[in-house]
């Protein structure tokens, strides 16, 4: 008897065949012979597009002269005679920190374009080109900025932090500045970069959260970083959780659909458990409710071949982003006062960034590809309980203490 694709499988390839991929595209993802693809495309009537007439893209946009430092994404700051404005800090210091001098406000002069994004440092020190007298406009902050890098947080997070819970004037630049003359140089690492249609695909994955104190023991406990991101965008949306099981994974999916007003096509995972019941490279056995929740929103699941973290990279990159800069180093009280300072920050400070490897604003690149997403359903999932029960002597499977008949010579078997 010849091998028959699982339903899973015919569904995945007859969705990468309505988005438009080639038989040879498909066949690297899948694993499956294009001579099965293309029978199984034409079954259910996709057109399959023959060696040649595969449109050509348009050419790519001119480069846009954009500033990446702080001047161009720091919200507005009022002016207080060149006082900053000392607000309350939502996430007290232990150390009661009390150096927190005034820094008086510097006119800077509008920067071109610069690469450096954070990732490393040019190793020449800027402020020796300044006069002798000029003094930085960190030095005030000293002591937080060392506190800050003594948590391991970034120039990025420790400025972020500034501006917002202490009124700093400056900018981006100087506190990166500074950071390099307290900690040194940072070496970059080359990454490669995967491109997406608008719409087409999302990335999801796990990551470790803060310190959060949970309510019945009033310990600390470490929650769990949910994370989907759109591929073409970058834009993420990341929710805190202190357990994980199918279902709970399943509606973490859900929240984040109904966040950004639809749904991606493709929906790319590692092989955990709550997704993934058997980890195969050629033909993976997906979790049924999980499969049925993406059903329900039109999305398909791509599961990750065994030792090829980097297919899902952008998620894993949206993870450590959240890790080193919002998250570093903090403890809340609450789930909801975490998720609270997430959401701010995603808001302020995530969507507003001009993205490393598209140069281009998170906010503006979503505002493209969120017309391209599914259309949500009327009505959400309705959930049920997935399990394996065998036929007891009385003809019956036992349920959450309720008790189910089945038809008669089905005991001693094994139901789903």
């Amino acid at each position: 008897m010849a091998n028959v694709l699982k339903d899973e499988k015919k569904q995945q390839i007859i969705a990468l065949g309505r988005l438009g991929w080639s038989l040879r595209k498909i066949q690297e993802t899948t694993r499956v012979r294009r001579e099965t693809i293309s029978a199984y495309l034409r079954g259910a009537g996709v057109e399959i597009w023959p060696p040649g007439r595969w449109k050509r893209e348009g050419k790519a946009k001119p480069a846009i002269p954009v500033i990446t430092g702080s001047e161009a994404a720091k919200p507005a700051i009022p002016e207080s005679g060149g006082q900053p404005n000392f607000n309350p800090n939502p996430n007290p210091n232990p150390e009661n920190l009390s150096t927190k001098g005034t820094a008086k406000a510097i006119s800077k002069p509008a920067i071109a374009v610069i690469t450096g994004f954070g990732v490393g440092f040019s190793g020449q020190d800027p402020e020796t080109s300044k006069s002798v007298g000029s003094a930085s406009t960190c030095e005030p902050y000293r002591e937080i900025i060392k506190l800050g890098l003594s948590r391991d947080r970034n120039a990025r997070a420790i400025w972020q932090d500034l501006v917002s819970d202490y009124g700093f004037p400056g900018g981006y630049q100087s506190v990166r500045r500074f950071a390099y003359k307290l900690r040194g140089t940072q070496v970059p690492q080359a990454r490669a970069v995967i491109l997406t249609a608008p719409g087409e695909e999302g990335q999801v994955d796990y990551g470790s959260g803060p310190m959060v104190r949970e309510a019945p023991s009033s310990k600390y406990r470490r929650t769990r970083l949910f994370a989907l991101t759109l591929g073409y965008s970058r834009k993420a949306v990341r929710l805190l959780t202190f357990r994980s099981s199918t279902r709970i994974w399943a509606e973490l999916h859900e929240k984040a659909f109904r966040r950004l007003g639809g749904a991606p096509r493709i929906l790319v995972l590692d092989n955990l458990r709550e997704g993934v019941l058997v980890p195969d490279v050629y033909d993976a056995t997906l979790n049924p409710l999980y499969r049925d929740v993406l059903a329900h929103y039109g999305a398909v699941a791509l599961p990750c071949r065994i030792q090829d973290p980097d297919r899902k990279g952008k998620v894993e990159s949206a993870v450590g982003h959240a890790k080193k800069t919002p998250l570093k180093g903090q403890r809340f009280e609450s789930l909801e006062q975490a998720q609270a300072y997430l959401d701010r920050w995603e808001t302020n400070w995530a969507d507003t960034r001009i993205h490393g490897t598209t140069k281009r604003q998170v906010a503006a690149m979503f505002a493209e590809e969120k017309p391209t997403l599914l259309s949500l359903p009327v009505e959400p999932f309705r959930y049920y309980q997935y399990g394996e029960r065998v036929v007891h002597l009385d003809g019956c499977v036992e349920v959450e203490a309720a008790y189910y008949g089945l038809p008669p010579g089905w005991i001693g078997r094994g139901v789903k």
